[in-house]
């Protein structure tokens, strides 16, 4: 008998619970697009990390109103890493959606259709191709010519390898026919598995590090700073779209475009079919698939693609991704193995996670130790007990999912897991909050110790250091707990004054061990280099609760200062206020943000942690593809019904323009699109004194963008 969770486990029956479920959700999303894209670490599976999108997603189908709670559904990706020059994607380097089953492809065709208002038997031809399991890379050619090659990065920044890139012998340095062009061209770079077995093979003899995977061996070869040990590891590369594009396009479709880069000498992938139907792609899936162990690289599932380039352009991007693309992820692979004990992690919000520690097993050719445990209902609802032989799978990264327990393979006598009561950093009572919508318990077990505890103080520490935020190098996570233990940094602030305080201690850092004065001398002036910062990245850096990476763009694109959202949040403490009716308007704002805001700058400790450290650093203005536009920086809001594009159309475009679309009109708003059957938002906009347009109007301004 096995015990395990299924993809079938009902969701929440009320609002109030799937909102408890979809914020710890998000909180584990977000910690592991750092642990996999930023550090090529993973903290758990491929698998793993699916379930949590699919669940994650589910939520916010079956709750629509969960979208504007979390941020983590527009994150890709992580920040460059600092021993590179940083390159800014001109058009940002997206993730791909997930589906994981035969109906996903059915409804992926069926939101392209609802959302360009097309009938439901319309014909859209869509790509499928191989899912490359390697790292993204965008190259950008002048005159022909390859000027530039970066990764992915966060999506909006990457890393310089250009001198790296250049060792691959299948990527063109010159090629024919465009030398009026200017163009960044995309694709994956990866290891085929003949390569890493001599690899492997060779590290090994020579005593150096054997890798875990392909993946993970391509990774560390790009990034290596001596081009030549990148060209001593052999990389190879497939081409299969692009970025910004000066001039007109040579095709008016994907299939066209891959096959424009395979005329000019870029590797494609000649799986790559057209198809014209749902059983069609389903098809290629099958073909795909079944070649899987044979084709001599790793792919972990087929990518669909809209193969009209006018479709794709009306469809445009979610924050973390394309409308016009969905991966079809292949089933996971699983093992048993035995559940050593249970671990507690303290996170920066108080949150006690506890981490599996398993008996050492190979699941698809990778040793895996550890997993996520998620939390206290987990744990109880999988009724897993330390000693229990457990099913774990993974399907293509490190740490695996633990599905259930063997139940004929549990010892007599085990005891069901007791979740801990007190925080085992500080030694508070830890305990589960009331959520207020349901007045049932949070699903989080949190430390109360707050400011006192060291865990939550070093892990908030850390988090504003991090890639994301501050992004500070050589400001990791071990010298943060030293800093910390040994009174150096207790508060952001204190970063910034390090140099200073240095200067008169003793001992210094560069004589502490493990450093040295060229170690310290680059730690210093790492800092001093980051007292510059865009705004949204330190809001993001001081880690209010719901603000992720996405939220912190919102709020920074709305207030544009720190100073401005700290007196707007300080005044919607009037619950009657302007101010707090305009956090709650901005597009993607919800409530439980808004309210997590407010509470945020409520507290004059935050407020003086903020002040502090704004006498040592200055926030810039947040970097954005710019756009030259009639209403950029302008704040629309769509009312009515809308006839010849769908109301998430015109929004989608708005946001691409650079306008910010809110929900309701108010004093700020400037322009209203006003289709047939407008209420009250129109009437508020003529007392107002407000713009109003129609939607025949506001087609012809935005096509002219």
């Amino acid at each position: 008998m096995m015990c395990a969770m299924t993809t079938d486990t009902p969701l929440p029956a009320t609002l109030a619970k799937a909102k408890a479920e979809h914020k710890k959700l998000g909180a584990d999303i977000a910690r592991h697009d750092i642990a996999y894209h930023s550090h090529d670490a993973p903290l758990i599976s491929d698998a793993d990390y699916d379930a949590l999108r699919r669940r994650y997603d589910a939520l916010e189908a079956a709750f629509p109103a969960l979208k504007d709670a979390q941020s983590v559904s527009a994150k890709v990706g992580a920040p460059a890493a600092e021993k590179f020059a940083r390159v800014r994607h001109a058009v940002p380097m997206l993730s791909l959606g997930n589906i994981f089953d035969d109906a996903g492809a059915g409804e992926f065709l069926a939101r392209v259709r609802r959302f360009l208002n097309l009938s439901e038997d319309a014909a859209v031809a869509v790509t499928a191709e191989p899912k490359i399991d390697g790292l993204s890379c965008s190259l950008r050619y002048e005159g022909g010519v390859l000027v530039k090659a970066a990764t992915r990065g966060d999506g909006f920044e990457g890393e310089d390898v250009t001198a790296n890139v250049r060792t691959i012998g299948e990527i063109p340095l010159r090629i024919t026919g465009a030398d009026k062009l200017g163009f960044e061209l995309r694709g994956e770079i990866f290891m085929n598995h003949a390569d890493f077995a001599a690899l492997n093979r060779r590290q090994e003899e020579s005593g150096g590090k054997i890798f875990a995977n392909p993946r993970n061996a391509a990774a560390g070869a790009l990034r290596q700073l001596d081009a030549a040990t990148t060209a001593a590891r052999p990389l190879h590369f497939f081409a299969y779209a692009w970025g910004e594009w000066v001039g007109p396009l040579p095709a008016a479709t994907q299939s066209g475009m891959v096959q424009w880069f395979a005329a000019k000498g870029f590797p494609t992938n000649s799986l790559m079919q057209r198809c014209s139907s749902v059983d069609d792609m389903l098809g290629a899936y099958r073909a795909i698939e079944a070649q899987r162990a044979t084709l001599g690289y790793d792919i972990d599932g087929v990518v669909y693609k809209v193969d009209d380039l006018a479709l794709q352009a009306r469809l445009g991007f979610v924050s973390r991704a394309p409308r016009w693309a969905v991966a079809h992820k292949f089933p996971a692979e699983q093992a048993t193995t035995l559940l050593l004990g249970v671990d507690i992690q303290v996170g920066r919000t108080g949150a006690l996670t506890p981490v599996a520690k398993l008996q050492p097993v190979t699941v698809g050719g990778v040793v895996v130790s550890n997993a996520t445990l998620h939390n206290a209902d987990e744990i109880a609802r999988k009724d897993i007990r330390i000693g229990d032989t457990v099913l774990v799978q993974r399907a293509g990264d490190v740490i695996p999912q633990v599905l259930g327990f063997v139940a004929e393979k549990r010892p007599a006598g085990s005891k069901p897991y007791e979740f801990p009561q007190t925080c085992p950093a500080c030694g508070s009572p830890a305990i589960r909050e009331k959520d207020e919508k349901s007045g049932g318990a949070d699903v989080v077990t949190r430390c109360t110790g707050g400011l006192i505890c060291p865990a939550q103080a070093v892990e908030k520490l850390k988090h504003f250091a991090s890639r994301l935020a501050m992004d500070i190098e050589g400001l990791g996570d071990k010298q943060i707990e030293l800093f910390y233990r040994e009174g150096l940094i207790k508060a952001p602030a204190d970063i910034f004054t390090l140099r200073a305080r240095d200067a008169q201690a003793t001992p210094r850092i560069a004589e502490r061990e493990g450093f040295g004065e060229t170690s310290a001398a680059n730690l210093f002036a790492a800092i001093e280099a980051r007292r510059r910062v865009e705004v949204n990245r330190v809001l993001y850096g001081l880690g209010i609760r719901y603000v992720g990476e996405t939220n912190a763009r919102r709020l920074a694109r709305h207030f544009a200062t720190l100073e401005a959202l700290k007196a707007c949040a300080i005044a919607a403490r009037d619950t009657a206020s302007e101010a707090r009716a305009e956090i709650g308007n901005i597009e993607g704002i919800g409530p439980t943000v808004a309210e997590a805001v407010i509470a945020f700058f409520a507290d004059p400790r935050h407020v003086a942690l903020l002040d502090d450290l704004l006498t040592q650093m200055t926030p810039l203005p947040m970097q954005e593809v710019k756009r030259d536009s009639p209403v950029a920086g302008q704040t629309l809001v769509f009312t009515g019904s809308l006839e010849k594009m769908s109301r998430d159309e015109a929004k989608a475009r708005a946001e691409t323009l650079g306008a910010k679309v809110a929900g309701s009109v108010s004093k700020k708003t400037d322009l209203v699109v006003a289709g047939p059957g407008a209420g009250s938002k129109l009437e508020k906009a003529r007392e107002l004194g407000v713009k109003v347009i129609s939607e025949d109007e506001w087609i012809t301004l935005q096509a002219g963008a």
